[in-house]
């Protein structure tokens, strides 16, 4: 099964370098957070330094940075937590919006999910509000299908909270037929 380290370093894609988040990153994370537009639909608002820090020690070992091969700059991160027991891996992802409508995080998420199948998962999921039609789109890319839509409860909602969240998944099965077709 797959574990952070089988993908240390870099892995490439055709225009991106990818490696695995460290902790010196806090200051390119904190520049993503800090944007309202890139958080619309996880915290509603900008996330402070701490919040951050947090969230990049809680990512350890599930999550890899994005940068352009060309020059070097940073775009967003793509993960992949595993859930060993079910064989299982969610995936995700955050990109600076400069980097918007590029194409760079399905070729990320492309590139983190083969990873994931070709360590052993059975299943890849993603899940965000069903009001995130981009994130939705990146899925569908991917070759995620919608799998449920749900509905948590919230103490203080984002607007759009009562269309529910959904998930997304592709199993090992359809993930081969795509990569043989291709």
């Amino acid at each position: 099964m797959w574990k952070s380290r089988d993908v240390s370093g870099d892995f490439r894609t055709e225009r991106l370098a990818v490696r695995e988040v460290e902790r010196g990153d806090l200051d390119l994370l904190v520049e993503l957070n800090s944007d309202v537009a890139v958080m619309e639909f996880l915290t509603g608002q900008a996330s402070s330094v701490e919040e951050t820090a947090a969230e990049l020690e809680a990512s350890m070992g599930t999550r890899w940075l994005a940068f352009a091969r060309t020059d070097g700059q940073f775009f967003g991160w793509v993960s992949a937590v595993p859930d060993r027991e079910r064989q299982e891996f969610e995936v995700g992802w955050r990109f600076k919006r400069s980097a918007w409508g590029q194409g760079y995080a399905t070729e990320a998420g492309r590139a983190i999910v083969d990873v994931a199948f070709t360590r052993g998962a059975r299943r890849v999921y993603a899940q965000t509000m069903a009001v995130n039609i981009r994130s939705r789109a990146v899925m569908e890319r991917l070759g995620l299908r919608h799998h449920r839509t749900f509905h948590l409860s919230f103490d203080d909602p984002l607007p759009g909270t009562e269309h529910g969240e959904v998930e997304y998944e592709i199993l090992r099965d359809d993930w081969m037929k795509r990569r043989r077709s291709t």
